[in-house]
């Protein structure tokens, strides 16, 4: 199929090559041969008159050409894949669908495993891949190499509907052998103590490091930096250090752990947990199905906490 003369398989090639950016990652993704890969190349360098991929180094870089090209082609392949997958029905127990949501290990812990046994009541072939977040997670949704990101209302993007899961706050963990376990916590003596925090991959700092440095005009004295919040719980034993994590988890870990949890003397205000889909996918039944699922699963996981 042809428009302005040109072939519309080319698309899903060019596609694959602004996103990988490497020739052979590109004719894996779209299971093409190399030697194919590199034709539809050449055949688009032609058709746009332009290299699109330029060779940098050792690695390619898309031209300013490419880069305008970039995420119109994308938005059009994800809108006819919407529009093609999206069937007049969805039944969980027929189905053998995969799942892919982009979560943090705050909700992996705290929201998703209610999710997942919820989902496998209704629909036991039902497959879930949990997508770790980095720095700019919406990305991934934007190009459709996700179903669901569950991450923070201030993280969500305007281009695409959302919902929230539920509302959550932060409290302060300490080791019971700490002078901090003692006492109110107040401000003066937490920011006298070293901090254990979570710093997101990809990023410098925290999300609370840069809501200090807006609103307060200082920062914390960050000693142990962790990939993962729930590490952090872990990382004050033994120390004098205080953790500043979401509630439920820290209520979930602190019977399993030598902590205490404190009050938070920081003014932070709640995190609004957020569910966001592709635009193209809001009338998909089966994400339509998955959205009510978290729904439920977040309403249960509030009537246990009382």
């Amino acid at each position: 199929m042809r428009f302005n003369k040109l072939d519309l398989n080319l698309l899903v090639a060019l596609d694959a090559l602004l996103t990988e950016l490497n020739i052979s990652r590109a004719a894996e993704k779209t299971n093409l041969s190399q030697s194919a890969m590199s034709n539809a190349l050449a055949r688009l360098r032609e058709y746009f008159d332009d290299e699109l991929l330029i060779q940098v180094g050792r690695r390619m870089q898309p031209t300013q050409r490419a880069e305008v090209l970039r995420d119109a082609v994308n938005d059009v392949l994800r809108r006819i894949e919407g529009s093609i997958s999206a069937k007049p029905a969805f039944i969980p127990g027929e189905s053998n669908r995969e799942f892919r949501i982009s979560v943090s290990d705050f909700s992996l812990s705290v929201l998703i495993p209610r999710v997942i046994a919820r989902a496998h009541a209704q629909g036991p072939r039902i497959r879930f891949a949990l997508i770790p977040q980095v720095q700019d997670p919406t990305r991934a949704l934007d190009r459709a190499e996700v179903d669901l990101l569950v991450l923070p209302q201030e993280f969500c993007t305007p281009d695409h509907p959302a919902e929230e899961v539920f509302i959550e706050r932060h409290v302060c963990a300490v080791w019971r052998g700490s002078a901090l376990s003692e006492g109110e916590l107040t401000l003066e003596r937490y920011m006298n103590a070293g901090h254990v925090v979570m710093v997101p991959p990809g990023t410098n700092s925290s999300s609370v490091e840069a809501w200090m440095a807006n609103k307060l005009g200082f920062a914390r004295r960050v000693e142990v930096t962790s990939f993962s919040f729930a590490s952090c719980v872990e990382l004050v034993q033994g120390t004098d250090r205080i953790a500043t994590v979401h509630s439920r988890l820290a209520h979930k870990l602190a019977p399993l752990l030598p902590v205490v949890l404190k009050e938070s003397p920081l003014p932070l205000a709640q995190m609004h947990q957020m569910m966001q889909w592709h635009r193209y996918r809001t009338n998909d039944p089966g994400i339509e199905w998955l959205r009510q699922i978290i729904l439920e699963s977040a309403r249960e996981m509030e009537e246990d906490m009382g």
